[in-house]
């Protein structure tokens, strides 16, 4: 008797989609998203991800960008279909008062089944975004199979917690869709690489590149492996950044430097008074 030898595991690769956003044009966005993956070379099961909003660049005229009519989760399942992948995309859907919405992360199975939708957490207040849309209140994962992965947006890479969060739950890999503007590009690179560092995981982060009515953008898609090599990043061009992602490099990694299981999750202190109140 003989052991029989074990397949070697299918290749996974993550195809991060740096896109130049036509303004509040969700037809156009379709159409330069397909042209970009037309010549990517995607694979059954591999998974796609697309910046923040996506459809219509970060505006926060929600009357005119919002899913109303759900044709961008539509597109979303049809890309997905079409390349038998997971995808993750972008989204603005109203709230019931129509005055606010959310800035979701909505994934997408090769079937074009919904697997989850991520409501981003915190909305950028320096750039307005709370006077439209209103923070989501919960993490969210989706199993690529065999990995486990929890989407976020943009601003929420200033705040680890969140992603200790996401890692405490499971999380293997960190799936970031962003419009970050180029004159913090070096906070975006910088948080990518720490976010990947801190939780032992993978970081897949894909920024927009172009410009908009109000801002231009650098750019800067990364994938960041588990011990916190930079396995791969764009400038500024438009381009999908394709890179291979090994389930074993954050598991072994994981075992190996157990830093993880020495997470300690304190009770917060009560605040301290204002010096005035001290005497």
């Amino acid at each position: 008797w003989s052991e029989r030898p074990q397949s070697p595991p299918i290749p996974m690769h993550a195809h991060l989609v740096q896109l130049d956003i036509a303004w509040e044009d969700r037809d156009a966005n379709f159409a330069r998203v397909r042209e970009l993956l037309e010549t990517t070379d995607i694979h059954a099961g591999d998974l796609v991800i697309l910046p923040e909003m996506f459809d219509s660049g970060f505006s926060l005229h929600i009357e005119r960008t919002a899913d109303a009519d759900g044709r961008t989760l539509a597109f979303l399942a049809d890309l997905a279909r079409e390349h038998r992948a997971f995808v993750q995309g972008g989204r603005t859907v109203l709230e019931p008062d129509e005055a606010h919405a959310t800035n979701r992360a909505p994934v997408l199975a090769p079937d074009g089944s919904l697997l989850g939708e991520y409501a981003k957490i915190h909305p950028f207040s320096f750039g307005r975004e709370g006077e439209r849309f209103i923070p989501g209140n919960a993490i969210t994962s989706f199993t690529w199979p065999p990995l486990t992965c929890a989407p976020a947006i943009c601003y929420d890479l200033r705040f680890p917690e969140l992603f200790r969060y996401q890692t405490i739950a499971g999380a293997e890999v960190l799936t970031l869709g962003a419009n970050w503007p180029r004159t913090r590009q070096h906070h975006w690179r910088a948080l990518a690489i720490a976010r990947a560092i801190e939780n032992q995981a993978y970081m897949l982060a894909v920024n927009r590149t172009g410009n908009d009515p109000h801002l231009a953008y650098a750019g800067g898609s990364i994938a960041v492996d588990p011990r916190g090599e930079v396995l791969a990043e764009l400038t500024d061009e438009q381009a999908v950044l394709s890179v291979r992602i090994d389930p074993e490099r954050v598991r072994t990694w994981r075992s190996a430097f157990g830093a993880l299981r020495d997470i300690r999750l304190l009770p917060p202190e009560p605040p301290l008074p204002h010096p005035r109140e001290r005497h």
